[in-house]
């Protein structure tokens, strides 16, 4: 008797288990993304929830017998390094971005730093050394290393060292030993030449290379036509007109606010105030005595306001309102950044969270500066992003399934941020 009473309670126990995941199931269906998310989260076989329209148009995928070929892109991110390059080697390996000896594995399309590689510690030639042996690796690899300035590296080509330690100065030999290298020395004009203060990548080659500005040189809008951001909105929400406009990711230090003067076109309008600082910075007649010990060095008399804006805390450098706005308030002013510059999302670094990569608003905005330092004992992380483009269908139809998955990366395991699907129209053959 004690055997069936055992097997029946048994039985019930298993029928009210799966009563209770179908009926868990069924209520997910109605949940936002964030909430089955935080449940993915908690319940990892639930993961599967989120994936549906993924799996149905998989089998699409795989259907397809015409002669168009896919496109795929892997793009690795990594934010704030200070001084630190045992844990900036650490990143670049577990992210796939170098090899065990520390050079360009080939597993990446493009790596971005997102600036403040310099300060706070005492690996300023080594990291941005080594980021230059990367960037010529990368090129021999048809791969990509696109780098910004942090408010850090323009802090010391403005002469403010508040942050620099006395032991990374011995590094260089003297003051005015690392005041050269940073000016026109090897440091110097490796920032000149490859460093950009903002940087838009397109996802597909039809949109144009990295830095392609949004909007185009071509784009004339018509008062008469109405609300010239209205006009950037529609083509940012409706992929039927022209499903590629904003297939573009935009990477800076600290943020590109709304209100930004000089935020278009994008990026190509702050990259030139930031060329024209940068060389009146490096090309003093003689470099002024670092603060401190010195007073605050100030702008040079030739400076614009234009250019010294880009600095201040409203500027690209500075801007912390991603990070600091409340939800409700990012999500609603994030989209018409998005549409103004041509972009689906933003990614900065900056503002640290020493625990993990934040996403906002469905991963419009993203920020990735973990405290990877020793500086902060942060945790150590990069964003992985995946771009696919697939044919579908009939030739005939043109028509593609695209593909964006963003993960945070850390050392032990990966977090999904983003996953993105939809089906466009046009002819996006890459040859």
């Amino acid at each position: 008797m004690a055997r069936y009473i055992a097997l029946f309670l048994g039985l019930s126990t298993c029928l009210a288990l799966i009563y209770l995941v179908h009926s868990l199931r069924f209520h997910l269906l109605f949940l936002s993304a964030h909430q089955i998310d935080f449940i993915r989260h908690l319940v990892p076989q639930f993961s599967g929830l989120h994936s549906r329209t993924f799996r149905s148009n998989t089998a699409l995928i795989k259907s397809y017998e015409g002669s168009r070929k896919s496109f795929k892109k892997h793009i690795v991110a990594v934010g704030d390094l200070h001084g630190d390059l045992a844990n900036a080697r650490r990143v670049l390996q577990f992210s796939g971005v170098v090899d065990d000896e520390f050079n360009w594995s080939r597993n990446v399309d493009y790596f971005v730093q997102t600036g403040d590689i310099i300060d706070r510690g005492d690996d300023t030639i080594a990291l941005f050394l080594w980021m230059e042996r990367l960037r010529a690796q990368a090129i021999g690899n048809s791969s990509t290393m696109l780098s910004n300035l942090g408010n850090h590296e323009w802090m010391n080509m403005i002469g403010d060292w508040r942050y620099v330690y006395p032991t990374e100065i011995k590094t260089f030999g003297s003051i005015e030993a690392r005041q050269r290298m940073l000016s026109s020395g090897r440091i110097g004009r490796a920032w000149a030449q490859n460093y950009t203060t903002t940087t838009r990548l397109p996802l597909h080659p039809s949109i144009g290379p990295p830095n392609t500005q949004y909007p185009p040189k071509d784009f004339q809008f018509a008062k008469e036509s109405g609300d010239e951001l209205e006009h950037h909105l529609s083509l940012y929400r409706n992929h039927k007109v022209e499903p590629m406009s904003h297939a573009a990711i935009s990477f800076v230090h600290g943020g590109l606010a709304e209100d930004y003067e000089n935020l278009t076109p994008f990026p190509t309008k702050i990259n030139k105030l930031s060329k024209s600082l940068m060389r009146k910075l490096q090309y003093r007649k003689k470099q002024p005595t670092p603060h401190p010990p010195g007073t605050y060095p100030g702008w040079p008399e030739s400076a614009t306001m234009e250019e010294i804006n880009m600095y201040y805390t409203n500027g690209p450098l500075w801007y912390r309102g991603w990070a600091q706005l409340d939800e409700a308030t990012a999500c609603k002013k994030v989209d018409n950044v998005l549409a103004r510059t041509g972009t689906r999302r933003m990614i900065m670094g900056h503002t640290p969270d020493f625990h993990n990569i934040v996403a906002r608003c469905k991963g419009k905005i993203i920020i990735i500066d973990t405290g990877i330092s020793h500086a902060y004992g942060g945790v150590l992380s990069a964003l992985s992003i995946d771009y696919e483009l697939h044919p579908v269908g009939e030739d005939s139809e043109q028509r593609w399934v695209e593909r964006e998955i963003v993960k945070a990366v850390y050392a032990e395991r990966k977090e999904v941020l983003v996953a993105d699907e939809r089906e466009i129209i046009g002819d996006f053959q890459v040859s």
